[in-house]
């Protein structure tokens, strides 16, 4: 299988922005139109898109779902959307705007029963957020403390998620290179699928995802795309011949 490349788009303001280690007085900003960076992305081939809504994420209120029905409209491609998912409304919502696949951050972690009502209700196009700073899962746009990374692996697989996101807190936004072990470490801990966040800076960071683990099968790449490390045509060569 080979790895799936996941543009980032990031929404705060109205705005496609990266931030450093989420924080967002580490903002840059690189479109003021996040449809046109979107539309970029799926004329260059994506044919999956990583739509966060961080205002959502950082106050619990979504600000721009509308923008995923705008994006999928204007692009084509599927959406995976992301940040502010408190409720199964917001599933609902986020979905029937357009998007392929919803995840679920900080209410996965504070409220694990409303994983298994949505998985109930959606299957895999549900999934779950473990974004951890070392073992320590941090929730509510990383600013708190909400547990163990591999205790709640384990507790959402045998809740039936079908994919979790795998973040590196340490390194999103960073360009240091994705944390490949610990990956590994998530991959063998869980029947579900991985996809790897955080820290993608080059091609060869992008190969060496495409090999880490038959179940690390897609990576979602921000900041390198954005600041011109390589470009999404190359991304997609790169990986074209790895196979996990």
């Amino acid at each position: 299988m080979t790895l799936t490349v996941y543009p980032a788009v990031d929404i705060r303001g109205g705005r496609a922005v990266r931030l450093a280690r989420g924080q967002v007085d580490e903002e840059t900003v690189y479109d003021d139109d996040p449809v046109a960076a979107a539309l970029r992305f799926a004329e260059a081939g994506a044919q999956w898109l990583h739509v966060v809504d961080l205002d959502a994420a950082f106050a619990g209120r979504p600000r721009n779902r509308r923008v995923i029905a705008d994006i999928v409209d204007a692009t084509g491609v599927r959406v995976q959307a992301s940040g502010g998912i408190r409720s199964m409304a917001d599933v609902d919502e986020s979905l029937g705007y357009g998007a392929s696949r919803v995840v679920i951050g900080t209410m996965a972690l504070e409220e694990p029963s409303f994983v298994a009502a949505a998985v109930a209700e959606h299957g895999d196009r549900v999934a779950v957020a473990l974004d951890a700073e070392g073992t320590r899962l941090r929730a509510r746009g990383w600013t708190t403390d909400a547990g163990d990374l591999f205790a709640a692996l384990h507790h959402f697989t045998l809740l039936g998620v079908a994919r979790f996101v795998s973040t590196d807190v340490a390194r999103d936004g960073m360009l240091r290179g994705p944390n490949v072990a610990r990956l590994r470490d998530v991959a063998e801990s869980t029947t579900a699928r991985v996809t790897a966040s955080g820290g993608v800076s080059s091609l060869g960071d992008l190969r060496a995802l495409a090999t880490a683990h038959e179940r690390v099968d897609a990576a979602i790449v921000g900041k390198a795309l954005y600041a011109g490390r390589f470009t999404l045509p190359e991304a997609l060569a790169a990986v074209a011949g790895h196979t996990t």
